[in-house]
């Protein structure tokens, strides 16, 4: 039900979908395939995030920030009907907190929006980032730019954001899609990750802390 229920909505509006993937053949394609490997067979997720040994952990981080924007593009793509300009003007998670938009381009102070208008620039910032060899190099021998891990900070921080939206906001909508166990899953695995290399700042936490 959850794949026909994704069909039709990426058959009806292509604007949110996974829209990068890893290169066959390469280091981190092993890596992005074994670290599949070992959530489909249902281990405890604390363990599955662990850094496998000998690996290098900017590979490890870059393979995971990919997927879960993938992931999290998906989730959204399934709630994009429900999050409108008219149900959440602004972009927020309950009353308590408002995320504005800044970026270096045409955002240049933290701007209000609306959630649908966030999640885009959001989207589209982040494939922008993951699509530039500069700040993911694909390339084998080619080192990491030195604010990698702040990037991804920025990357998950943000993407963080969209779990708050979704589970303050939209909870009911998950829950009528029987789409509950897919999200607090890929929210769990998102949590644990974060929370087993520090990558995002505890305050930033708070918003779902209760769960």
């Amino acid at each position: 039900a959850m794949a026909l229920c994704l069909k039709q909505v990426f058959n009806k509006d292509k604007t949110f979908r996974p829209r990068k993937k890893f290169e066959p053949g390469t280091q981190r394609f092993e890596l992005y395939k074994r670290a599949q490997a070992s959530l489909k067979s249902g281990l405890d997720l604390k363990a599955v995030v662990q850094l496998p040994p000998g690996e290098s952990i900017n590979d490890w981080i870059a393979v995971h920030v990919v997927d879960f924007f993938n992931r999290i593009n998906l989730i959204y793509g399934t709630m994009s009907e429900y999050c409108t300009e008219r149900s959440c003007p602004i972009m927020s998670g309950g009353l308590k907190y408002e995320y504005r938009w800044q970026d270096d381009s045409k955002y240049k102070k933290p701007t209000k929006l609306s959630a649908p208008q966030y999640m885009c620039m959001l989207m589209d910032w982040i494939e922008m980032l993951i699509n530039n060899e500069d700040v993911f190099p694909t390339r084998i021998g080619v080192p990491f730019p030195k604010q990698f891990q702040q990037v991804c900070t920025k990357i998950l921080t943000r993407l963080f954001r969209v779990f708050v939206h979704v589970y303050i906001h939209h909870f009911d909508s998950i829950i009528s899609m029987g789409a509950e166990a897919h999200v607090n899953t890929c929210y769990k695995h998102f949590y644990y990750f974060i929370r087993e290399f520090s990558l995002i700042d505890h305050r930033e936490l708070e918003p779902l802390v209760r769960m």
